[in-house]
């Protein structure tokens, strides 16, 4: 198996060396002639330059927060930009309540998960609908967005969706290809619009999903990304209807439980989580889903 190029992080300084009046230059939210205004503004006044701006109307405070996020490496979208689904709240409500959580969760991950040199982790839930692909797709932004090469692995072969999560369309090649041999690196979509952030797709829908992922090519496949990422997250299938995410949570070796509030039975949970410790999987920690 031809080991996956590991992404580069880029050597150079980031943040303080670009000020904010540079990148609203250069992102074309303030003409050369209103940077001048801005600049005889702050003469008079000491404002700083977002806030000389500020006060004259040219820019707006979502401006100045974008253009802050831009000069400490934190990126973010605007609505519409990418095509992503809006339950990527990560990329387009990065201040929102909502990410908050998702920051608070990959802080424990990294202290009970990742800390002890673990990089793959499944994320999985009893049965679909209850958040678990919402989930793994935010917590793959927001891992990348601390810098952390990361690759999002949608290991549900029977009804994926990071492919319309991250607007890569319906019929590319993905991780069913690469296990039967049909596909290699291309597989895997890099997201231009996160720096460190991969995305390998579901791929071709297989009439054998668990035979596929209980083969040692799936191992081979994990290993390969382990060596080329520094986080591997893998989105499953529903845990009670099929043995699928079982056999991809063993793998990885560890596990995230997703359950939604109000919804989610406490017997299936528990049930999940007997049959994941069952196959030598540990469970990190297990998130309640109010949204």
């Amino acid at each position: 198996m031809t080991q996956t190029p590991a992404l580069k992080i880029n050597p150079e300084p980031i943040g303080a060396e670009r000020r904010i009046g540079q990148i609203l230059r250069e992102s074309g939210r303030l003409s050369p002639l209103d940077a001048e205004r801005v600049l005889h503004l702050q003469r008079e006044t000491g404002l700083r330059f977002g806030e000389a701006a500020l006060r004259l109307g040219l820019i707006s405070e979502e401006d100045i927060n974008r253009a802050i996020s831009e000069q400490f490496d934190y990126r973010y979208l605007k609505p519409g930009q990418g095509n992503f689904s809006t339950r990527l709240i990560a990329a387009y409500q990065p201040f929102s309540h909502q990410m908050e959580v998702f920051r608070a969760i990959r802080s424990q991950l990294m202290l009970r998960w990742h800390g002890n040199g673990s990089k793959t982790l499944a994320v999985t839930s009893p049965r679909r609908g209850e958040g678990r692909s919402y989930a793994v797709s935010n917590l793959a932004v927001v891992f990348s967005q601390l810098g952390q090469r990361t690759l999002l692995v949608d290991a549900d072969l029977r009804n994926p969706s990071q492919h319309d999560i991250f607007a890569l369309g319906r019929n590319g090649m993905g991780l069913s290809d690469l296990l039967v041999g049909r596909g290699g690196g291309e597989c895997i979509r890099r997201i231009v619009e996160f720096a460190d952030l991969s995305v390998l797709p579901a791929g071709t829908l297989p009439p054998n999903p668990l035979e596929l992922l209980s083969r040692g090519a799936f191992d081979a496949l994990l290993r390969d990304f382990s060596a080329a990422y520094d986080i591997v997250l893998l989105d499953t299938p529903g845990g009670i209807a099929s043995s699928d995410a079982q056999t991809v949570a063993a793998r990885a070796g560890a596990s995230l439980l997703i359950v939604r509030k109000h919804v989610t039975p406490f017997s299936e949970t528990d049930f999940l989580r007997q049959m994941l410790t069952a196959v030598g999987c540990r469970i990190v920690g297990a998130v309640l889903n109010e949204f």
